[in-house]
């Protein structure tokens, strides 16, 4: 039997999420399935995996074969990364030591990778907000202008009008 590693569509229209499936490789997208492995959440920012790590990485290999998005999620997760360790283990290149520190250290990397983009995207945004209130306060001071001006011209136009009141009345 073949065995696929793929997406099972679950959620309303226009708000799908998967479920990260071990299904026949002739059974349906949404149909009958060996064993839910995880989750995915294309719809949040970035999308949220939950997997099963070790059930992923024993399927793997097995020899189940993942959909090309599947392929990418458990590449991103680091499935195909210890899959690659464990054979350099099994060849005797290194112990399962150095493989579980090499797992870490890529792990570790990969997490303080993610912290410094998102620190970026903070400060992307602060900026953004900073350069969108200036603007504003640009704005409001113009506005704030036309409107003295306004009032200095009718306080000028108001300013004749009682002089020759005055001078009407003084007369």
């Amino acid at each position: 039997m073949a065995t696929k590693i793929r997406l099972q569509r679950n959620g309303r229209k226009g708000y799908a999420f998967y479920a990260i499936v071990i299904a026949d490789a002739r059974a349906p997208r949404d149909g009958r399935f060996t064993e839910k492995i995880g989750t995915y959440n294309p719809n949040t920012d970035p999308a949220t995996v939950d997997l099963n790590f070790e059930r992923a990485l024993y399927w793997v290999n097995c020899g189940a074969q993942p959909t090309d998005t599947v392929r990418n999620i458990l590449s991103k997760e680091g499935v195909y990364m210890m899959k690659h360790l464990l054979g350099g283990v099994a060849k005797g290149a290194f112990t399962e030591a150095d493989a579980e520190a090499k797992f870490n250290a890529w792990k570790q990397n990969k997490q303080t990778g993610l912290a410094a983009l998102k620190a970026k995207q903070e400060e992307a945004k602060k900026a953004e907000a900073k350069a969108r209130l200036e603007a504003e306060k640009k704005v409001n001071e113009e506005i704030a202008k036309k409107v003295a001006e306004k009032k200095a011209a009718a306080l000028a136009a108001e300013a004749p009008a009682e002089e020759a009141t005055e001078e009407a009345a003084e007369a």
